[in-house]
């Protein structure tokens, strides 16, 4: 479970990365190297505190509420499964808003 989020995260980072590049880099009219600088800025802390909040729920929900509570194993193929992922991502957009926020505010990141 855990080695699949990583790899999750890993894919993510550098999918968001190049939608933010794509789209900071025309609008500063920035080089390469300062693009990819900026895209990583604006993308590494949203994207991290989605993480947090989606994997963190996951694994409570997981871990402890369906293995220690109820005694079964939560899986992947299961309705419950995919409704505690949207619960998730409830959470996750839950951690990543303040996040985002802050770097709008100070200009890390542009308004879409």
């Amino acid at each position: 479970m855990f080695a699949v989020w990583i790899v999750d995260y890993i894919f993510a980072f550098v999918l968001g990365i190049a939608f933010q590049y794509f789209t900071i880099k025309p609008m500063r009219n920035l080089s390469v190297g300062a693009g990819l600088v900026q895209a990583v800025k604006a993308d590494a802390l949203s994207l991290t505190a989605w993480q947090v909040g989606m994997h963190g729920f996951m694994a409570f929900a997981s871990l402890y509420f369906f293995r220690h509570l109820l005694g079964v194993r939560l899986e992947t193929n299961s309705v419950e499964f995919w409704f505690m992922m949207q619960l998730a991502m409830i959470c996750g957009f839950v951690t990543s808003y303040p996040v985002n926020w802050w770097l709008i505010r100070n200009g890390i990141k542009e308004k879409m």
